[in-house]
């Protein structure tokens, strides 16, 4: 039996896949600012940091945000983005293969799952209802619940705390390096999904515990984890 109890997982480039609708809204705030077009493969390696990061990539069209962009044009990028993404209706974001099946396995096992973003709070609990997922997290913490979001491990910490868990008895599953790096940071195991959005680098290159292809493989691998 393993000593894993509680299994906290990311959600963008993990449980869904959500560039499609970011990607227009990034697309449409830059175009709305005068800012040249930005395409969905670029957004993919944009995403994992959250959404002022995504916009400040947006505008800058790199993984560094260009310096020169004021506090006021990035506050403004940042509200034009949040209204045309609630505008999508997420309509173009789906489940990964096998999610909703492991999510299943894993609640009905006894294990307690969480959900620890860094996408905005607001947009979390619609997204998880409109894909038939909310059920099965007894917390849901998005990017601005505290004041660090990923890689600081201040969500993974509380979670240990509320749950009274030991570090050992967690597993962090997500697909970047933030992810890894949260659960490094938090004590805790780590699971690596190959599929995400990783600024386009091998999650391996991040040494989570466990490196898989579909999710479906967290459930031998809880097994192994004692």
């Amino acid at each position: 039996m393993s000593n894993i109890k509680l299994i906290a997982f990311d959600l963008d480039g993990t449980l869904l896949d959500s560039v499609p609708d970011l990607a227009i809204a990034a697309d449409q705030a830059a175009q709305a600012l005068g800012y040249p077009a930005v395409s969905e493969q670029q957004v993919r390696d944009y995403v994992g940091n959250g959404a002022d990061v995504l916009i400040g990539r947006s505008l800058s069209r790199s993984l560094t945000v260009d310096p020169s962009l004021s506090a006021e044009l990035l506050t403004k990028a940042r509200e034009l983005f949040d209204d045309y993404y609630e505008q999508s209706g997420h309509k173009l974001s789906h489940l990964y293969p096998a999610v909703k099946e492991t999510l299943a396995e894993l609640h009905q096992a006894g294990f307690t799952l969480a959900l620890v973003t860094n996408k905005p709070s607001k947009f979390v609990p619609d997204v998880l209802a409109k894909h038939g997922i909310d059920h099965y997290f007894s917390d849901v913490i998005g990017g601005d619940t505290f004041a660090e979001k990923k890689p600081n491990p201040m969500a993974l910490n509380w979670l240990l705390d509320k749950h009274g868990c030991q570090p050992s008895e967690m597993l962090m599953v997500g697909d970047s390096s933030n992810d890894i790096k949260a659960a490094k940071n938090a004590g805790c195991r780590s699971f690596g999904l190959t599929y995400g959005y990783n600024h386009g680098e091998p999650i391996a290159d991040s040494k989570p515990d466990f490196v898989a292809d579909s999710i479906a493989e967290l459930i031998d691998a809880v097994a192994v984890c004692a």
